[in-house]
Parts: structure tokens; sequence; C-alpha cells
């Protein structure tokens, strides 16, 4: 995170891609435990995987989250989706809290409770990952609402993906927004793949912009493997939506090199599409324009930093002690009073 206005091209494309790095770096690590293999890292989670259950993977999307998070404020606000790890790390989450939340231990950032699919750190302003498709758009609407009633200076950015356009909380979401002119940024993530279906054989029209604009709400496409674009883009959007100018949407258009979940093999996908994507990696391509801005040593260690930062991570997670069992009837409501416990 930070502002375009001040870094030089180098100093913001090494930024974006130190942020590209770790969310990559954590992607593979989170994939390697689960599944109870070796990571890039060395490390293994022996016989059995060290996270339980497959994971919403944010492989090759990288770019999205960099950019559009790099002009966010810590006190911004943000609504991700069920493949969220890449988001709630380019709003600023520490990756120890957040590799424990994965390994389910008790000092992970929702005390092992969430997970991968519902994890969330209101100190940096992540409201919540979700497991229910478009389910992020009314709740960044409703943050963005109660922004406007407080007169409080910040936005919400509101991350969902392709699928999400053919829900109907997208369609109320915008509406609500566009017709009180609320302070925040649609993300639409279009890795062109609703589950294990090419979104564009469920789509009916011209997509997310489209719609968006039929709305009145003003957007804009943008190459979301080139994570300058995508920053460049962002940063006029958002300067409109924090000026007071309702909301605006970003239809950031990428790929998702790995199966919908970890531990699919994605063989409904042709394997030309996957390597035409491939070709066009967003860490590959940031990394070729910095080392042709002469920086070549320094990506070496940005990419060194990142794995070892995620090393740390890990290393950190399997060390932490598991949440105690009566920490199960703590953070729930009792209905019939109306408290929490």
């Amino acid at each position: 995170m930070g502002d375009a206005t001040t870094l030089g091209r180098r100093e913001r494309l090494e930024a974006l891609l130190h942020t590209m790095a770790r969310i990559r770096a954590f992607e593979d690590a989170a994939d390697a435990a689960s599944q109870g293999g070796v990571s890039a890292f060395g490390q293994t989670a022996g016989s059995q995987a060290a996270v339980r259950g497959p994971l919403h993977l944010s492989t090759g999307q990288e770019a999205v989250a960099a950019g559009v998070c790099f002009h966010l404020r810590r006190t911004d606000l943000l609504t991700s989706t069920h493949r969220g790890h890449g988001h709630t790390i380019a709003k600023g989450a520490d990756l120890r809290r957040m590799m424990a939340e994965l390994h389910g231990r008790a000092s992970g950032c929702n005390a092992g409770k969430g997970g991968s699919m519902h994890i969330a750190d209101f100190a940096v302003g992540m409201l919540g990952a979700n497991g229910v498709v478009a389910a992020g758009l009314p709740i960044a609407v409703g943050a963005a609402q109660a922004l406007k009633l407080q007169q409080r200076d910040a936005v919400v950015a509101c991350f969902f993906g392709d699928g999400a356009i053919n829900r109907g909380p997208f369609l109320e979401a915008l509406n609500w927004a566009q017709v009180y002119a609320l302070p925040v940024l649609f993300v639409c993530e279009d890795n062109r793949w609703s589950a294990t279906t090419a979104t564009e054989a469920l789509t009916g029209g011209a997509g997310a912009a489209a719609r968006a604009e039929s709305l009145g709400v003003s957007a804009q496409a943008v190459d979301g493997n080139d994570v300058e674009a995508v920053a460049d883009a962002a940063a006029p959007l958002l300067a409109a939506v924090r000026a007071g100018g309702g909301p605006r949407l970003l239809h950031a258009i990428t790929y998702r090199l790995t199966g919908h979940v970890s531990v699919d093999t994605a063989p409904y996908r042709d394997p030309a599409e996957v390597e035409r994507a491939r070709a066009r990696d967003p860490i590959a391509l940031a990394a070729r324009r910095l080392r042709e801005l002469g920086a070549a040593a320094r990506v070496d260690e940005l990419l060194a930093r990142s794995r070892a930062e995620v090393a740390d991570a890990v290393s950190a997670a399997r060390a932490a002690p598991w949440p105690d069992a009566a920490d199960a009837y703590t953070d729930v409501q009792d209905v019939g009073a109306g408290r929490w416990h």
C-alpha cells in the first residue's frame, strides 16, 4: 500500500512485485500444507495435511489485489471472496497470523475459527472472506453506507469474481450504492471460470462493466495480469470515490492458474489455454520490466525475501498452540438472549 504520486516507476514496481511475490509464496506454501506435501521451502506436513480441507487459491490473480490495494489506506475497508488470501495480504495483514489461521491455531487472526474461506482482519480493514458467491457485495455496501453516515474519510474496496455478476446481490448492491452515492469501488476479478464452468457460457450480454453502466455506475476494464495497468486504472477510480463521486467499478480480466480448489487438477480446461495464461504470469511480467529498468538484483532479492517471509510464517504456525477446547463456546451468539459470549 502506498501513494503512487510520490513514487517513481521503479520504486512503485518494486513495491507491487513484493506484494505479488508474497501472495504467490503464501499460496504455494498453503497449497503444499493442505495436501501434506513438500513445499518450495523444504517443509513437509508429513503423512497428514497440516491445513485441513481444500483451499481456494488466487495463483495467477496477484496483480489485481496488489494494484488496487496499493492505493488503499489502512483505515479503508475491504470485502473479499472465497479466494481471499491475496486480498488479505495486499491489505496489510500479518503473514504469521494468517498462516496460523489456516493451520487452525490459537494465534491465527481469527483464533483458528475462520480458516481460509472466512479469514478476516479488522485491524487492517479486511472485513472478511466469504464462502457464498456474491455475498461480499451487500456487506461492502453496508460498510460504505456506515462510512457515509459517520462522515468518515474512508472508502470500501469490494472484490468479487465474474461468477458473482450472475447472482442477485450484484444488481442489488450496485443499485443501492449508486442511489445513495456510496464510497465503494467494486472490483470484478474476472478469472474467466465460475468454479468448473467457463463464465462466458453462463453470462448474457457484455458482462460486468456493461451491467454496471446500465445502473449509472462508471466502469473501466483493465488487463488484470498487468500490475502497473491495474494500479494506474485503480488510482483515478478510487480518487473519484474518495472525493464523494459515488461508486465505480473496475473490471480486471485475469486468469486463475490453479483449479477451483487446491485438490482440483482442472482437467476440464484446455491445456493450451492454461499455457497461454502462464505466458502472461503477472509476477514474471513485472519482474521482467524491473530487470529492463536495471533492477535484476532487486528482483532476486524481493522474490527471495518473500519466500523467506512465508517460510517463517509456516514455521511459526506449526509451532503455535491449538485453541483451548473451551474457546469453542466463545464468539457465539445466544439467540434467545440476544447476547454475544
